[in-house]
């Protein structure tokens, strides 16, 4: 009898055990981040470029109160994903502690100053080019192998999550960066946008044969109506059209080519969020959403406090929640967090074809 009791029990310690270690490999998701400032983790902090957010007051809400490279007074949107994904924050790629099963998390390769060509960001001097990430991702598939073997290693990557962010700066920090650039005198605005979606085309499309089949694509906000924006263009406080005008551009375009992508591919590869959109609800009635100021940035100097960066002289708020900006181009953390909340719920107004939260339930009973 007390033998029996003793296999039954190990029995179901087992069976406890088994169960346990199933429901981890199904929650377990690995999470990959490319693009720009927006979705950084840190990777600049490694890299000799002005375009750092490692100084205070940045960081200044996270658990440490210490900057930590993200352009956030605490998590970016990229954190915030993890949290619905109930995991880890992804590390930067360049990071000495991404090793060994951090490498099972999945890794960011985001750099600030970034955009989709090679010639965006040319004042930053030495950033992560969007080419480069990808030769990276390339670099720790390899890494991943060697730790889980081949077949494990594709595994996780064909059933991650990836999130691209880029865009913006190809117009912030490029096209209209200086009176007559060089793209402006190249391209009128709309043959310009036409060809920023072709060569993002070719972005997504190295991502596909790089093995990545989750693909969450962000557009870009509306340029125009950031404290930066509003500082250098806008005289009575309104958005500056010309920025708005590349943006009204650059979106729909985006989830056209999306869709013809995942037509050619014949599943649905891509989901693209109107990050466009999800910032507007907010900047045209802030108070909707608990912020008493969508125009002003909390950390800044001069009109909106949208000139120059936050450093330890600028002015900075007391309280960051009921700001939408942080500085003079990223949103707050808790702005982060309502456009997170849109990507994983919005409607079709917001996600197409469909948000986050169901494109990932689309394979939840066929993984193991």
């Amino acid at each position: 009898m007390e033998i029996s009791s003793v296999v039954v029990a190990s029995w179901m310690v087992l069976g406890l055990v088994m169960a346990t270690s199933t429901l981890r490999v199904e929650a377990a998701r690995a999470f990959f981040v490319f693009g720009d400032s927006l979705v950084d983790n840190g990777n600049n902090n490694y890299l000799a470029t002005t375009a750092r957010a490692d100084s205070p007051p940045y960081g200044i809400d996270t658990p440490s109160r210490r900057p930590t490279g993200r352009f956030s007074n605490g998590k970016n949107i990229p954190d915030f994903i993890s949290d619905a994904l109930d995991s880890e924050p992804t590390l930067p790629y360049l990071s000495p502690q991404l090793t060994g099963n951090k490498l099972l998390v999945g890794a960011n390769f985001a750099s600030a100053g970034i955009g989709i060509l090679n010639d965006t960001g040319i004042q930053f001097v030495n950033i992560i080019r969007m080419y480069r990430q990808l030769q990276y991702f390339e670099e720790y598939q390899n890494r991943l192998a060697n730790l889980v073997g081949n077949n494990e290693a594709q595994r996780i990557v064909s059933q991650a999550l990836v999130l691209i962010t880029v865009g913006g700066n190809d117009f912030v920090n490029n096209y209209y960066l200086v009176p007559f650039s060089a793209r402006s005198r190249q391209f009128a605005l709309p043959d310009y946008v036409r060809y920023l979606i072709s060569e993002y085309r070719k972005l997504l499309m190295s991502l596909y044969e790089l093995g990545a089949r989750k693909v969450l694509v962000t557009g870009t906000g509306p340029l125009g109506c950031v404290p930066a924006e509003l500082a250098m263009r806008s005289t009575n406080g309104q958005c500056a059209p010309d920025l708005q005008q590349a943006a009204g551009l650059f979106n729909p375009q985006l989830v056209q080519m999306i869709n013809g992508l995942n037509s050619e591919y014949g599943e649905n590869i891509f989901i693209a969020a109107n990050t466009n959109q999800q910032t507007n609800d907010f900047i045209s009635n802030p108070g909707a959403y608990g912020f008493t100021t969508s125009k002003t940035a909390c950390c800044g100097q001069g009109p909106y406090n949208g000139l120059g960066l936050c450093t330890t002289a600028s002015n900075l708020c007391s309280n960051r929640d009921v700001y939408a900006f942080w500085d003079p181009f990223h949103p707050s953390e808790r702005a982060n967090g309502i456009i997170v909340q849109s990507i994983l719920r919005g409607s079709e107004d917001y996600m197409s074809p469909m948000n986050l939260s169901t494109f990932l339930s689309l394979d939840t009973n066929t993984r193991t």
